[in-house]
This record gives structure tokens, sequence and C-alpha cells, in this order.
């Protein structure tokens, strides 16, 4: 895992929802429930060491979930 700061990582991140930080509090949160449910991490970041926020934000900025994805879920 590169060792990208939290502000980069938050800023890829609003990136992929085009700027809308309701957007990206709503995913992440939907993430987050995901991960607190079991889910795995789709990044390389152990939920033991790493808070669930901080992990559904990784992925969200590497691009590994997005809106269309939490919403099939549901």
């Amino acid at each position: 895992m590169d060792t990208l700061r939290t502000e980069e990582i938050a800023a890829k991140a609003l990136k992929r929802v085009h700027n809308d930080r309701y957007l990206l509090a709503s995913l992440i949160f939907e993430r987050v429930k995901e991960l607190g449910e079991g889910a795995k991490p789709l990044v390389d970041m152990d939920v033991k060491t790493y808070k669930l926020p901080d992990i559904a934000m990784r992925e969200i900025a590497e691009g590994k979930v997005e809106l269309t994805s939490i919403e099939d879920r549901e």
C-alpha cells in the first residue's frame, strides 16, 4: 500500500464522486456498514489496524467501490 496522506486520499475519493461531499459521505457510510457486517476490504488494509471509514475512503479513492456497486447490494 502506498503512503498517501489522509488529505490526498480524501481528495482522490472526492474526485471520484465529482466533488459531491454529500455523496462521498453517503458512500462511506454505506461501505462502513458493509465492512462492519463482515465484508472483506477491497484494499490491503487490516480492519483490526485501521478504522472502517479510513478503509472505505481508500476503497473509494482507488475506484474499488462506486455508488452503483453499493446500490446493487441493497
